[in-house]
């Protein structure tokens, strides 16, 4: 691995700080920043905003014109190699007349995937990877899975109370926690390709699913809601179809009448091979990541939520928790299988504690991935 130096850091954290930008709106399309720096002075920056609009490295090398010859190019994932919203950067950075480009972490799109870095490097420019990699890749941890692994990035997000339950026994839920905990939500919201519910908490809650804090630039994009629905039981009058951007709902029925008034009152309905009642993950994820849905967040109940801990689906837990009680009654975090022996328990560890209004948020990642 080449031998990065200070400068180098310096120039590609910012290239991070620019990728940040588009954390809401670049979707379904990775999350980039780019600098371009010559004789140690930055003479062009640039960024991601939306797909079908430029990439970082063509907004970069616009800002910097004649003074990207002979410069040093920063960008926070391999330049693509492809014709696909819009045309490859690599052939852009050529001629511009770049003679170096690091860049951070390496593009696993089979278009892409290392042809990128060998275009730049056939055409003699200097080519060296993995400077902060890892923070590159924790930007676009959706993405990444995506091409790597064959589906989504999987976060959980449960509120619970300090007993561990998150609803009542009669199944109501609104609110368990704060006004700052539900605000912290609408931001795993907006950085979500997909939002997605089972059928009872759609029956119970009736949410909307939708991100409602304007001050976070989705730049027209709206997070696609999906509900698993095996026996089609959400009511047409939901709240979900009355609210802008599409909902899909997932199912195992046959109904056309229910099939016909769900897509009467907004719904895209696709049925599922599977036995009725039940979830079929596997086939939903594969759906999904049909759909180019990069991180998919759960917002469901205990029988969900258990489904995707037990078959180890679970990338991340954002796991809010209220300072009350609601007492051995009340529905607990999530269904599981009973376990014989401790050491079949499920095992995550915290990588985020913080206080968030009057509750605690916890990031938990599985201990063995």
């Amino acid at each position: 691995m080449p031998g990065f130096d200070a400068a180098d850091h310096r120039h590609m954290a910012r290239a991070l700080e620019l990728a940040a930008r588009g954390l809401y709106s670049a979707d379904p399309n990775p999350r980039v920043g780019c600098v371009i720096v010559l004789a140690g002075e930055v003479v062009g920056e640039g960024w991601h905003a939306r797909a079908g609009e430029p990439h970082a490295e063509v907004h970069a090398l616009h800002a910097a014109g004649e003074r990207a010859r002979g410069a040093t190019l920063y960008v926070t994932l391999e330049p693509c190699s492809h014709f696909g919203r819009t045309p490859p950067c690599a052939d852009a950075v050529i001629a511009a007349g770049v003679a170096r480009v690091v860049y951070a972490s390496g593009d696993p799109h089979p278009a892409v995937n290392g042809g990128g870095s060998a275009r730049l490097a056939s055409a003699g420019i200097a080519v060296e990877s993995g400077c902060l990699a890892s923070a590159a890749e924790q930007l676009n941890p959706g993405f990444l899975s995506r091409f790597r692994r064959g589906r989504p990035w999987i976060r959980v997000k449960l509120a619970a109370s300090l007993d561990g339950r998150t609803a009542l026994a009669n199944g109501r839920s609104q609110w368990l926690t704060g006004s700052a905990a539900r605000a912290d939500v609408q931001r795993l919201r907006a950085r979500s390709s997909a939002i997605l519910t089972g059928a009872a908490s759609v029956r119970y809650d009736d949410p909307q699913l939708t991100v409602r804090d304007e001050s976070l630039e989705l730049r027209g994009r709206v997070p696609l809601r999906v509900v698993l629905d095996p026996g089609l039981t959400v009511p047409p009058a939901a709240r979900l179809f009355g609210t802008p951007g599409p909902v899909l709902l997932l199912t195992a029925s046959a109904d056309t009448a229910l099939r016909s008034a769900l897509e009467a009152a907004g719904a895209e309905v696709e049925r599922l091979a599977g036995e009725h009642g039940t979830y079929d993950l596997a086939a939903v994820l594969a759906v999904l990541t049909r759909r180019e849905v990069n991180e998919l967040l759960v917002e469901a109940g205990p029988r969900l939520a258990g489904a995707f801990v037990a078959a180890g689906l679970v990338d991340e837990f954002v796991l809010y928790v209220a300072p009350h009680l609601l007492g051995h009654t009340a529905a607990p975090l999530a269904m599981l299988p009973m376990l014989d022996d401790l050491g079949d328990r499920w095992e995550f560890r915290y990588a985020d504690v913080r206080q968030v209004g009057e509750d605690l948020r916890l990031t938990l990642v599985p201990r063995s991935p």
